[in-house]
């Protein structure tokens, strides 16, 4: 069914007036459409992720390296979803350069001055939702892969749901508590 505006009122779950492209640490949960259990399985307590739960990891891990200003903490995959802190960090370029730092002229030639080459240009900043998207496309895109080439179980229609939770992080104790939920890691670090 296409969206009606005038039968289905979304309503955000975001907070208003916060600026989800600003430096900070978000702690997220993206579940699977309909919970399907395509990640892996639980065992004796413990979570074995599958093929598809390792990619999951291997996406998740690469982010920061595609993405400046874009860092990874904790991160745990379970079968029908996955936990993850993602921090946002302001003014970064490639590596953790401030941008400052970045150089902008050719210093072979001191008394010109001038700068060569194509003027550096600051990075986009993302936001979280872009983060998670490209999470999410990155991921799906691996997994319709692995469908076909390695037989892993289908999905219907989307691989993840629409939205996604998530929890501003606002200080070192809070970060703490999410690491160690209900006494056990979130994952190591």
């Amino acid at each position: 069914m296409a969206y009606n505006p005038d039968i289905h009122h979304r309503r955000s779950i975001r907070l208003a007036d916060y600026d989800y492209s600003q430096g900070g640490a978000h702690f997220v949960t993206v579940c699977t459409e309909g919970h399907l259990c395509l990640l892996g399985e639980i065992v004796d307590g413990a979570m074995r992720l599958n093929e598809s739960g390792r990619m999951a990891q291997t996406a998740w891990d690469e982010l920061p390296r595609h993405y400046p200003g874009v860092e990874t903490d904790a991160f745990i995959v379970m079968p029908k979803h996955i936990h993850g802190i993602i921090v946002l960090s302001v003014g970064a370029g490639p590596r953790g350069c401030p941008l400052s730092a970045r150089p902008t002229c050719d210093d072979s030639n001191p008394e010109e001055g001038q700068p060569r080459g194509v003027a550096p240009t600051k990075p986009p900043r993302l936001s979280l939702s872009d983060v998670v998207h490209r999470f999410k496309s990155l991921t799906t895109n691996r997994y319709a892969d692995g469908v076909k080439r390695h037989g892993w179980p289908p999905f219907p229609g989307r691989l993840w749901q629409r939205n996604y939770y998530e929890h501003i992080i606002r200080d070192d104790m809070a970060l703490s508590r999410i690491r160690t939920r209900r006494g056990r890691p979130l994952c190591s670090l």
